[in-house]
């Protein structure tokens, strides 16, 4: 599942809690905050797995791209060791294997610049979605806490007018 489809939701549930009066706290369903957590926890790491498949193929296309160039540096230098026989055709051949060995590496070079790139621009959008999930968790967790801690000073108080309460004859 997509993360930010479940930050969103989880934004939709905060949005959409009751607010105290006259304070800036909300009153949240925690039923319905867990199970998109819980889904959150799941699909980070589908999100990191991801992006480590991204990284195997950019891997796996340099691997072909160095087999690719291996096989025409060979073929050139076969056939370069079959026209040796004279001068001009050996050079010629051997001028041949150095300019595709040329623009092989060349390719290479950007198959695996726009293999990193991509792989760069993939984990940097996904550093940006965990880094805001983590913030919306961040607030949800703060959120929480200081409702709790309000209900708890709520009831401290409380408490403390029913012992004078009862102290008073």
């Amino acid at each position: 599942m997509d993360i930010l489809y479940l930050v969103d939701r989880l934004e939709e549930i905060v949005k959409g809690s009751r607010q105290l009066p006259f304070s800036r706290l909300r009153l949240v369903n925690e039923s319905r905050i867990w199970p998109l957590l819980d889904q959150m926890r799941i699909s980070i790491p589908d999100e990191v797995r991801r992006a480590e498949r991204i990284i195997r193929e950019k891997d796996r296309t340099i691997a072909q791209a160095h087999e690719e160039a291996e096989r025409i540096v060979a073929l050139a230098r076969s056939e370069a060791a079959q026209l040796t026989a004279e001068h001009t055709i050996a050079q010629a051949a051997e001028e041949r294997a150095a300019v595709t060995r040329r623009q092989t590496e060349r390719e290479i070079d950007a198959i695996r610049a726009g293999a990193d790139d991509y792989a760069f621009d993939v984990l940097c959008k996904m550093e940006q979605e965990l880094k805001r999930a983590l913030t919306v968790i961040e607030n949800g967790i703060r959120t929480i806490q200081a409702d709790r801690d309000s209900r708890d000073d709520r009831l401290s108080a409380e408490e403390e007018r029913r012992g004078e309460a009862s102290e008073t004859p």
